[in-house]
């Protein structure tokens, strides 16, 4: 039985993420994943098999290692932080697994790169202001067809800057009103939507 409140338990979380989380204390980061956004890209990611997946937002791994324990040998994960700092405690940790490439850089230039390399994702997790607020457009043009597409933060945080609220509001409400995608948001962990895009 699903209890209210039960979506915390029994999680199975990567081995990893311990030390990572303990690295993102020390690091003052304040900006991790939810363990419950994590489980659920872990799924999600599971349900590709040899899939490409792109997240924007590494921060210090957090949901990098979620996505590679749900991802099989095939499947390969490029994933993007401006961050250095971060970015280093999720590659101290993380970077021996081939499956996953790292780049430090502006979400914005990788996503172009990407653009003109023609290249395609099954699962995009843009965790970082690219690819949600700005360039959302061609974030969305890399999808493949029936990729999916995930954004969280969409409930209210302590760290949102006042006026915040209105830019999650205008992205909550382009993306209901598109017809390329198939969209659920779910008012649980940080605020989630999901959308698969339309073959």
């Amino acid at each position: 039985m699903i209890r209210k409140g039960s979506d915390k338990e029994n999680l199975q979380a990567p081995a990893v993420l311990e030390q990572i989380l303990s690295a993102t204390v020390a690091a003052d980061f304040q900006m991790a994943s939810e363990p419950q956004t994590g489980c659920l890209l872990r799924t999600l990611v599971a349900s590709k098999p040899s899939g490409c997946f792109l997240e924007l937002g590494t921060g210090t791994g957090i949901a990098t290692a979620w996505l590679l324990d749900g991802m099989d040998e095939g499947s390969k994960l490029f994933t993007v932080d401006n961050d250095s700092a971060a970015a280093a405690i999720a590659q101290k940790y993380l970077g021996h697994d081939q499956r996953v490439s790292f780049r430090v850089e502006d979400a914005g230039a990788l996503i172009e790169h990407f653009i003109e390399q023609n290249q395609r994702f099954d699962l995009i997790f843009a965790d970082t202001w690219i690819g949600k607020y700005a360039r959302l457009e061609d974030t969305l043009n890399l999808l493949n067809s029936a990729g999916l597409y995930v954004i969280d933060d969409m409930l209210p945080q302590i760290n949102w800057i006042t006026g915040h609220e209105a830019n999650v509001e205008a992205l909550v409400l382009d993306l209901e009103n598109r017809q390329d995608l198939v969209l659920t948001k779910l008012a649980w962990a940080s605020g989630i939507v999901l959308a698969t895009k339309k073959t």
